[in-house]
């Protein structure tokens, strides 16, 4: 399995306090990794880092596309927080499609076929009928799906999504993730999440990130695992009672 990013021996602050030091990590093509761990354990800032919207102290950050070395990716990006000002004058489509910019000099207009790209698109995020509405008019959830979209237009080699199920209603969440699921047939994907049991039922990987990182290579870990790398029992943590099914807990008798 070749590599698409490596992160080596990185380290990075946030407003003048380390909150990464001496991260290692790979992602392989077609991998979907979940990152966990705890708020302000440095989740967001390690994503920053490989989109290269942030410097970091110290490390390498390496790309790769079929197996050769390459200095930088094309990555679909979905944030945190939702920044966009719904008093701006943008449409649904216009959102959309403005995850094309990086590929556009200033003076280009969109090809016909960009916009039934961007359609398409848009039915597939279940905003079709929505084109044309204002940002400023469309619920929380409507807005995350029509960022997503921006995220996804462009076939990013690598989708980063940073808590991708925050606004958006129960019934789109399990259609997410089917989306997520045949997206990664075609890049790798990095989700973010502080949803342990939804997170460990949807990626093939998982990592912890709290100042360090620790990988496991599959979603079968333990209480003691995570326990470990939130420095605190996880009923403190708030997710109650984890069922084993979910966290296909191992039996450390032996």
């Amino acid at each position: 399995m070749n590599p698409i990013i490596k992160v080596k021996n990185l380290s990075a602050s946030y407003e003048g306090k380390q909150v990464l030091k001496n991260v290692d990590l790979t992602v392989y093509e077609h991998d979907f990794l979940g990152i966990i761990g705890p708020n302000g354990g440095g989740k967001t800032t390690l994503m920053k880092c490989i989109l290269k919207l942030k410097p970091f102290d110290s490390g390498e950050l390496e790309f790769f596309k079929n197996g050769r070395k390459v200095t930088e990716l094309n990555m679909g990006y979905l944030p945190q927080y939702n920044l966009i000002d719904k008093k701006f004058p943008i449409s649904v489509l216009e959102v959309v499609l403005s995850g094309l910019n990086c590929n556009m000099s200033l003076i280009s207009r969109y090809s016909k076929a960009q916009k039934t790209k961007a359609q398409q698109v848009i039915y597939r995020m279940g905003l079709d009928g929505l084109e044309k509405r204002p940002i400023g008019q469309l619920s929380g959830g409507q807005i995350q799906r029509a960022l997503l979209g921006r995220a996804i237009i462009s076939d990013p080699d690598v989708l980063i999504l940073d808590e991708p199920s925050t606004y958006i209603d129960k019934r789109f969440e399990a259609k997410l993730y089917q989306l997520l699921e045949e997206l990664q047939k075609e890049c790798s994907i990095i989700l973010v999440s502080h949803d342990i049991g939804t997170v460990l039922q949807q990626v093939k990987t998982i990592a912890c990130v709290n100042e360090t990182l620790d990988y496991h290579p599959d979603t079968g870990i333990t209480t003691e695992w995570i326990e470990k790398n939130f420095n605190c029992p996880i009923e403190v943590l708030g997710f109650g009672s984890i069922p084993h099914r979910v966290l296909g807990i191992e039996n450390h008798t032996h």
